[in-house]
């Protein structure tokens, strides 16, 4: 499997990640998955013999059942793989169980790497942006960490541009630790990340980490006009959709017809051109993909190894497309100054 720097740092990573939301099937994860350390070993076999070997999971996946699971799943080849994992979201019903504080990120991580079964995390990213706490206080925490060898790099997940531009410029200023990976959100569906976050990334040397590249299970091939929802989808449960990427239906079925057209052409399922789309645009450095099985897993693990032609994308292009907010409505006016993101 192909390879990438993770942003501007030498650290390499392959174009497909696995995402572990999947495992445990804990409290809110139910529709997810309820992979146990038996399937995820099988699962982790597979995406080794692909050329995958970057796995993603998070504190609050199944309340660290499914960190716990993965921990398994690689026990006795840890020098085969790599682990990123986050934290930050609430995980205990103290107050100071939730945040990025170094008192949480510090018992935060060490819980982590206690459930992995490690002694260091490959990349430590904070799960969302923490307005309470001194962008200073939680960077020196993660600079604290990464000098004592529990985390080898660092990134943060959906943070607005001004969250992760303002969390460089301390960085440089205090020579901490710097973000190398923006975990994001980036789909034909949910374009916004180019907006403001790509020319960010590409300016600043931040690789994305792309989450749910299929809108959650929208774009899998299973969602069409007329057509009920399948009786498996994360889209069944409501605690799911409160908080699934916002998308109208009619631009659902909008990109899933261009999907539809490209997969005749290419012979590739919905799924897989849909993941391809997202691994060609600027700034992408690895796209997570998730699986409940090993069918799964094989189909996701396909959308690699090929190219759209430049027709092919501009039509998913036209599809995708959606009216911008301001200001990037009005800077996209300026065409000759602001151009699209090419590389």
């Amino acid at each position: 499997m192909e390879t990438r720097h993770l942003g501007g740092s030498d650290f390499k990573v392959p174009v497909l990640s696995l995402g572990t939301a999947t495992f445990g099937g804990g409290r809110g994860f139910q529709e997810w998955g309820d992979t146990e350390a038996k399937g995820a070993t099988r699962l982790v076999d597979l995406c080794l013999e692909a050329g995958l070997n970057l796995f993603d999971s998070a504190d609050v996946y199944s309340d660290g059942k499914a960190e716990e699971i993965l921990g398994a799943a690689i026990k006795g080849r840890r020098n085969k793989v790599l682990i990123s994992t986050k934290s930050t979201f609430r995980s205990g019903p103290g107050p100071d169980d939730v945040g990025s504080s170094r008192k949480h990120l510090i018992a935060a991580c060490e819980g982590s790497l206690r459930r992995l079964g490690i002694e260091t995390i490959d990349l430590y990213q904070l799960h969302g942006f923490d307005a309470m706490t001194p962008i200073e206080e939680a960077l020196g925490a993660l600079d604290e960490l990464v000098r004592a060898g529990k985390i080898r790099y660092i990134g943060c997940s959906n943070f607005s541009g001004w969250h992760l531009m303002k969390s460089l410029a301390i960085s440089e200023k205090r020579g901490f630790a710097r973000y190398i990976a923006h975990q994001a959100y980036y789909s034909l569906i949910g374009r916004e990340y180019e907006w403001e976050l790509m020319p960010l990334a590409l300016d600043q040397k931040v690789g994305a980490v792309v989450w749910s590249p299929l809108g959650m299970g929208r774009l899998g091939g299973k969602v069409r006009r007329n057509q009920a929802l399948p009786s498996v989808s994360r889209l069944n449960d409501p605690g799911t959709v409160k908080i699934a990427p916002p998308a109208e239906d009619e631009q659902v079925y909008r990109v899933v017809d261009a999907l539809d057209e490209i997969a005749q052409e290419t012979g590739r399922s919905v799924a897989q051109v849909a993941i391809n789309w997202v691994l060609q645009r600027p700034s992408v450095s690895t796209v997570i993909i998730g699986a409940r099985d090993e069918t799964q897993l094989k189909q996701n693990l396909a959308a690699t190894g090929w190219k759209l032609t430049p027709a092919q994308i501009a039509k998913l292009d036209a599809a995708s497309a959606k009216e911008r907010i301001y200001p990037y409505w009005h800077q996209a006016q300026f065409k000759e100054r602001n151009p699209f993101p090419t590389s």
